[in-house]
């Protein structure tokens, strides 16, 4: 029998006047969506690359024969597109990008010459004013992001010739940026809807423009709005007037993020200081015992630290800095890796596990943006009195059987899962999974472990342990990844007791 989906067990405890079971369902549904936005901005991240290859073709051909009408129209739908990934992407990333004290000029004019470009805003007359002086916090790449999409929706309410106007100016003590155009205007029963997705008032446009741009504004902690054409003084008045409204310049800034990074090299130490201090403060220290000494007196963000550090190694360092704040993330590093030392820190809850030398700076730093930037996860709530029960995902009965024995050892009661749909139920005490787990395979295992754990903590059990198993189990964020033991049930249940740090009955 088929699995209803979260949507449908939703409406099905709403009916039934279920509450607790309507609980259990939207979480399940939000943690659905969640993972499949996540996917779609993977996916259009990729497909990024196979239309730089089309632009990029496109462009050499026009050098080579001429900008030939069949040639605009093609790099103009390609550059369309490339915009709609870029929408798609932004309205589905909950990463927050970093940002600085900038001219709000330099993205605008930034704007305006990608809009210029475009063969299709040659029917438009734009004018910008932009004084250099106002300056706000902000992400100047996603200011520009905002203001070229404004453009575009002005542009594209306009079937012939028209003109759109940019304007920056003071309102109090705030910077405020406006987007007029002088169209068709923007009809009355979709003003309140403008900046859902998928709402257009265009038959050009993909109705994403103007919700990234509220997503954008968000952002920067800015209101953006439809405000009156009399708002600005032009003669005659314009038909539609978008005002981008941000914080005042003279509001607290929000406290920099604190980045702590350990090692002994001062060179390592250097490179994570070029690479982030723009990002974040970046405070160094050459021993786990200096790291320390900050770690008691101040409150830090992330660790970054070297696991062979002289006096005491990064995994104690890592074991000290959770005992000072339970919510402390690590990062650890090293040029020596190795499947203990990995087991090791899954036990302690390191985040990731960096080997030098770093093939790639940039995905260090993303990495480092990641998690420094993600939200807390919220604490898990303890399981309703009585509930005992752990979910094993695992679909060979033998090995299932004796993984049920481990557990029972433990006062703990296994609900056998052999396939990859599963219902909504209560939270566990925690989940076993197995990396072999034909249904889910591998890394995909290890998502579904994680979805059905809610929270709660969950093992990974692999036939054949390796370095990569550890670090994929790590990055998922697992409890502990650990050898299947199956011919000693009592060392399998002592492991599976201290993962989910249960004491053996």
């Amino acid at each position: 029998m088929e699995t209803p989906s979260p949507l449908a067990q939703l409406l099905q405890a709403l009916d039934a006047g279920d509450l607790e079971k309507a609980r259990l369902a939207a979480v399940a549904l939000q943690r659905a969506n969640a993972h499949t936005h996540q996917v779609a901005a993977e996916v259009l991240h990729e497909l990024r690359q196979p239309l730089l290859g089309a632009k990029a073709y496109a462009q050499l051909l026009a050098e080579e024969g001429g900008s030939s009408g069949p040639l605009k129209l093609l790099l103009a739908q390609v550059e369309r597109m490339e915009q709609i990934v870029s929408d798609f992407i932004r309205l589905a990333s909950e990463r927050p990008a970093p940002q600085q004290r900038l001219s709000l000029a330099a993205p605008i004019w930034a704007a305006a010459k990608v809009f210029s470009v475009n063969p299709d805003s040659a029917r438009i007359s734009l004018e910008v004013e932009a004084p250099e002086d106002l300056t706000i916090q902000g992400n100047a790449r996603l200011i520009e992001q905002l203001t070229l999409n404004l453009l575009n929706n002005a542009r594209d309410a306009m079937s012939g010739r028209g003109r759109v106007k940019v304007t920056l100016a003071r309102d109090g003590a705030s910077a405020a940026l406006y987007v007029s155009d002088w169209g068709p205007g923007i009809p009355d029963e979709l003003k309140t809807r403008i900046f859902e997705p998928y709402v257009s008032a265009s038959k050009r446009g993909t109705g994403l423009g103007l919700a990234v741009c509220r997503r954008i504004a968000q952002e920067h902690h800015a209101q953006i709005a439809l405000v009156p054409p009399t708002t600005l003084r032009e003669v005659p008045p314009p038909a539609t007037v978008f005002r981008v409204l941000f914080p005042p310049t003279d509001a607290p800034r929000p406290p920099r993020k604190r980045l702590l990074v350990v090692d002994d090299e001062g060179i390592i130490r250097m490179v994570f200081k070029d690479l982030m201090d723009k990002e974040c403060e970046v405070i160094e220290a050459a021993t786990g015992e200096a790291a320390l000494e900050i770690l008691r007196s101040s409150r830090v963000d992330l660790i970054v630290t070297d696991k062979n550090l002289p006096g005491i190694s990064g995994l104690e360092l890592a074991q000290h800095a959770r005992k000072l704040d339970p919510a402390s993330r690590v990062i650890l590093m090293t040029g020596y890796p190795s499947l203990v030392t990995t087991q090791q820190a899954l036990q302690l809850g390191v985040v990731d596990y960096l080997l030098k030398p770093f093939d790639d700076i940039r995905q260090v730093r993303a990495l480092l943006r990641q998690a420094l930037y993600t939200p807390a996860a919220p604490p898990v709530p303890a399981p309703s009195a009585g509930v005992r029960r752990v979910d094993v995902l695992e679909d060979n009965p033998a090995t299932a059987r004796l993984i049920s024995e481990a557990l029972a050892l433990l006062g703990l009661e296994a609900r056998i899962v052999a396939g990859a749909e599963v219902a909504a139920m209560e939270p566990p005490v925690g989940v076993v999974v197995s990396w072999d787990f034909a249904p889910a395979y591998g890394k995909k295992a290890l998502e579904l472990a994680r979805a059905l754990s809610q929270g709660a903590p969950f093992v990974v059990l692999a036939e054949h342990l390796t370095m990569d198993t550890a670090l994929a189990s790590l990055r998922a964020g697992a409890a502990a990844c650990l050898p299947k033991l199956l011919s000693d049930t009592p060392a399998l249940s002592r492991e599976l007791g201290m993962a989910f740090k249960k004491t053996a009955s």
